[in-house]
């Protein structure tokens, strides 16, 4: 079978703890850690509620797409435990495609706490248990070269090898022509591909179509450049520096999310911003950059290649998110792609 899309990373089981004992601390001394949230030591601390819900990049961006009207799977693993078997049925419920789901055998699934805030903004404590043995086969490798994008979320142990695999089916001199007719790359890297630096993962950007990074992701990244670590702080401040400097790597689209403050993105040729939708009340951030990544790759899709709309529909699909509880919960519903292009 031929997918419109095939979502890589980790597919967990969540809890979330919501308390307002916690303390945001601007920490705006350290480019790279400007807020933190803090608790008192010693102290026993008061929930307020608690839910459990599903979660994890590729499973957040899978339920998204699919829910968009698209054929979707996901290329993620679980362990032989009850809570592996929750995860494949949610995905079942959600129409998203599990043949390629892999059943890690003597491992128990992925698992998340979320610890949520007095003003809904969370950390993450992630158990990354089966999603660490991910692995591409040639079996996977020849059905993702059939697609027509992979999304790559936040990868674990084997994300060295795992890019490597994905990224070898990518031409580098057809990588920069949106139209070309293979497999499109949309990175969304999670920390520990950011923390390696542009040393590390430089050679993978110049095969990537779409990158989505956030204004501190990005930050660290272009201050692991060589050539810009002597810049001034003013210099990883402005955004359009950021941009340029991410889009000079390779890819075709670079989108840099600030929460709030909306997000910018960069094709080579124009700047364009989109403000995050105002008065919508947060319950929960979770998953919103899963919302608003996965949403705006199907908007390019949906919207043939405008940047514009395709920004729109993902600051939308992130405030309806955001108003639920669960990185899932709140994700639009719309007609199949199909009905809705005729």
């Amino acid at each position: 079978m031929k997918y419109d899309i095939i979502t890589i990373g980790g597919a967990t089981e969540d809890i979330a703890f919501f308390t307002k004992e916690g303390v945001i601390i601007d920490n705006k001394k350290d480019l790279t850690k400007q807020k933190l949230f803090a608790f008192e030591y010693g102290a026993k601390i008061k929930v307020d509620k608690s839910f459990s819900n599903f979660g994890g990049g590729a499973a957040n961006s899978a339920v998204s797409f699919a829910n968009l009207g698209f054929n979707v799977a996901t290329l993620v693993a679980i362990g032989e435990d009850d809570r592996g078997q929750r995860i494949v049925n949610n995905f079942k419920q959600q129409k998203v495609d599990v043949s390629l789901v892999q059943k890690i055998s003597k491992t128990e699934s992925g698992f998340s706490f979320l610890l949520v805030g007095p003003a809904n903004e969370h950390i993450v404590f992630s158990n990354r248990a089966a999603n660490n043995q991910l692995s591409i086969t040639n079996y996977e490798l020849r059905i993702i070269k059939d697609a027509k994008w992979v999304y790559l979320a936040s990868l674990s142990d084997q994300w060295q090898k795992i890019l490597d695999k994905v990224c070898s089916l990518i031409d580098i001199s057809s990588a920069k022509d949106y139209n070309f007719a293979g497999v499109k790359i949309v990175w969304n890297p999670g920390h520990r591909q950011i923390l390696s630096g542009l040393k590390t993962i430089g050679k993978y950007l110049s095969k990537v179509s779409v990158l989505i990074i956030n204004k501190d992701e990005a930050i660290e990244l272009v201050m692991s450049d060589k050539n810009c670590k002597n810049k001034k702080r003013d210099f990883f401040e402005e955004i359009n520096n950021l941009l340029s400097v991410l889009y000079s790597y390779g890819p075709q689209i670079v989108l840099i999310t600030k929460g709030k403050d909306g997000v910018n993105a960069f094709d080579g040729k124009k700047v364009y911003f989109q403000q995050a939708i105002k008065g919508v009340k947060q319950v929960d951030t979770t998953g919103v950059g899963d919302a608003f990544g996965s949403s705006f790759i199907a908007g390019l899709e949906l919207y043939q290649g405008d940047i514009k709309k395709a920004l729109y529909l993902g600051v939308k699909n992130a405030a309806s998110v955001v108003s639920k509880q669960g990185a899932q919960n709140g994700l639009l519903k719309q007609e199949n792609k199909k009905s809705r292009n005729k």
